[in-house]
């Protein structure tokens, strides 16, 4: 456990543990500061970080951390990880926020964390929260003390530590990053705060309906902290029943929260359709149908990242070669989702979206590998013709590989006519462009080619008249 430590009068980011020292009433606080996990055990979710036999949680139990950076979205547990490394530890621990700290009080945490270790050879540990708020001077007052392990930093931030912190305090650090809770992870801490009868709402025998429940963890959105205000919120407006208990109803949810619950179950029919129409509107041609199936996709709580790869799926499908920057729009759309996350990623998605629906048309290139793929599942598969074989081995002009293959680049135009299916593989043209968009050049080229691999034919039939010998 951790030992009692002086009061210097820095205010706690822990204000449950000062207002419980105060006298003040448990029951005071509110309910996410209640139901904080005490311990490991107690923990729900980030298994990659803190499940049994990972780095971080046999560092925490042995007491033998080195410095950290927490990073992920609000909510998933970084400063509640700090409050239970407080506790375990037999360091000296002191906890600062970089909004309300500045450097004065950097200076002064350095100098009696030099100090102790001189003293009573004791490590200090600093939890800095949001540290990305502190400016890159700031940061680099902590980097020699890391560096000769006065202090452990513990840093938390929900932005790109690679961007906003440090190079050598990132260097110096192990990265950890917290992903968003699961939907299992907020029900299980939605129903632990409804039974529990010390620090939750087990006293007051509230039940919760299904629905109501599936809102509470859409609404939540891998927040944990907004899940049990939710909850919170509803729980005191629920009417008593005569039994004394209350039912968090669906409706009371929504009133508690001040937002409706959209008809979206995302393991359901309407998941399906909703994204069917989302697709489809695309495909359409209607930018406004799909930006609006796009909002009440994400309003409802949807994983991005469906959406984003059922977005570049749609770019090559239904746009392919007639525009080809859709599918490169959409992979970058793709890309920002995870390199910013929601609120913000809606924008480079509804951006993606725009351009996909109102791009011009063409599915020649899904129609191509569906008549290639039903080619290779249906019909005879013979060997690569030899001159297409690879030649770069030793002993491969021995076995006819690559004889006789023209180079492209050496001939007018960067083409030549030759083969390159196997003898009667393919039963029809795989490919047919369109004369959609861009689509209309690569056409306009491949009859090109198409004329001249004709003429190459003719000419070869004449020099080979059948039957002749030559």
């Amino acid at each position: 456990m951790r030992p009692p430590q002086e009061d210097d009068g820095t205010e706690s980011l822990f204000p449950e543990e000062r207002t419980a020292s105060r006298g003040a009433p448990e029951a005071a606080m509110p309910l996410a500061a209640r139901m904080r996990p005490r311990d490991l055990d107690e923990f729900v979710g980030q298994e990659h970080i803190v499940g049994p036999g990972t780095y971080l949680r046999q560092a925490i139990e042995s007491d033998q951390l080195s410095s950290v950076i927490f990073y992920g979205p609000a909510g998933t547990g970084k400063s509640t990880l700090a409050r239970i490394i407080a506790h375990r530890t037999k360091a000296h621990f002191e906890s600062y926020s970089a909004v309300t700290s500045g450097v004065a009080d950097i200076r002064r945490v350095t100098q009696q964390a030099a100090k102790r270790m001189k003293a009573q050879g004791q490590r200090t540990i600093l939890f800095v929260d949001e540290i990305h708020r502190f400016n890159k001077a700031q940061q680099d007052a902590f980097l020699p003390f890391v560096e000769d392990g006065t202090i452990v930093l513990v840093g938390s931030t929900t932005e790109n530590p690679f961007f906003e912190i440090n190079a050598p305090l990132v260097s110096r650090s192990r990265i950890f990053v917290f992903e968003p809770l699961r939907a299992e992870d907020i029900g299980r801490i939605v129903d632990r705060a409804l039974v529990d009868p010390e620090r939750g709402l087990g006293r007051m025998r509230a039940e919760l309906t299904a629905q109501a429940r599936a809102h509470i963890i859409n609404l939540a959105n891998g927040d944990a902290r907004a899940a049990l205000n939710a909850l919170e919120a509803a729980a005191q407006l629920a009417p008593p029943r005569d039994d004394g208990g209350r039912t968090i109803t669906l409706e009371i949810v929504e009133q508690a929260a001040q937002r409706r619950a959209l008809r979206y179950d995302k393991a359901g029919d309407t998941h399906y359709d909703v994204i069917s129409a989302y697709i489809k509107s695309m495909r359409g041609g209607d930018p406004d149908a799909a930006l609006y199936y796009l909002a009440r996709m994400i309003s409802a709580g949807e994983d991005p990242r469906f959406i984003a790869r059922r977005l570049v799926i749609q770019a090559a499908e239904d746009v392919g070669n007639a525009d080809p920057m859709a599918l490169v729009l959409a992979t970058a759309a793709a890309h920002a989702v995870e390199f910013v996350g929601l609120p913000e990623a809606q924008i480079p998605l509804a951006q993606a979206t725009i351009y996909v629906a109102s791009a011009p048309k063409s599915n020649a290139s899904y129609l191509g590998i569906s008549r290639a793929m039903a080619d290779v599942r249906e019909r005879v598969v013979p060997p690569v013709p030899k001159h297409l074989r690879d030649a770069n081995y030793p002993g491969a002009a021995r076995l006819g590989h690559g004889e006789g293959y023209k180079y492209p680049h050496s001939y007018p135009g960067h083409f030549v006519p030759q083969e390159y299916l196997p003898e009667g593989t393919k039963s029809r043209r795989y490919y047919e462009p369109t004369e959609q968009g861009y689509e209309k050049k690569i056409k306009a080229r491949l009859e090109e080619w198409d004329r001249l691999r004709r003429e190459a034919a003719r000419d070869a039939d004449t020099r080979h008249p059948e039957g002749d010998d030559g």
